[in-house]
């Protein structure tokens, strides 16, 4: 049984704003520190094989201006590639185009830093109906699928879907949501707006009414 609370301890979470030529965008940051040296957690995130096994299967060409395709969910265009330390990709479902970074740092003992930054536009309305968590939960569950694939119990995509009906992960994701609650009253959020919002995102993850 995984030890959930452990695990959403090891993530750290900030919210910022940017400055895009399009205009203004939201910046969500999560990072967590792995087990695992720079060239293999390198590999992990960037080796086609070995995605689909914390992640989720992916096609297309992972190389520099290449198009790549996430199966049911986002795809885009590798915009950066700095092997080992970084790359970043345009983030595109449907109409709605946002980007993300990935960001390797070493650390003590032969450990590595991964840091993802998720830059969007999101309209005021959106979300301050839903607030980060209806991304950073999403982003979470594919850490913690990266800690569960180093440590040697990965599962397939067939058995994280049903992973996803289980007390454990509802408990997950409710905590997860908590974070980012905490993380966008941190950020300068209204308290209360903060936390509704939270609520929402919980229960559109768990199918859980709102309380």
């Amino acid at each position: 049984m995984t030890d959930v609370t452990h695990e959403i301890n090891a993530a750290r979470r900030s919210l910022s704003r940017r400055t895009l030529p399009a205009g203004e965008a939201r910046v969500l940051t999560i990072s967590r520190t792995y087990d695992a040296p720079l060239e293999a957690m390198w590999d992990a995130c960037t080796n086609a094989e070995r995605i689909p096994r914390w992640f989720l299967p992916v096609s297309g060409d992972l190389r520099l201006g290449g198009r790549y395709q996430f199966e049911g969910n986002a795809g885009g265009v590798v915009e950066r590639c700095d092997p080992p330390k970084s790359f970043a990709a345009t983030w595109e479902m449907g109409d709605d185009i946002s980007w993300i970074e990935v960001r390797l740092h070493p650390v003590d003992d032969g450990r590595t830093r991964f840091e993802l930054e998720h830059v969007a536009h999101v309209d005021d309305e959106r979300w301050t109906q839903f607030g980060p968590g209806a991304v950073g939960i999403g982003w979470e569950m594919g850490l913690f699928g990266l800690s569960n694939h180093f440590k040697g119990s990965g599962i397939t995509p067939e058995q994280a879907a049903e992973w996803m009906a289980t007390e454990e992960a509802r408990r997950f994701i409710t905590q997860s949501s908590e974070a980012w609650v905490e993380a966008d009253i941190a950020a300068g959020t209204d308290e209360a707006r903060a936390r509704a919002a939270g609520g929402r995102t919980t229960a559109a993850y768990t199918g859980m009414p709102v309380e």
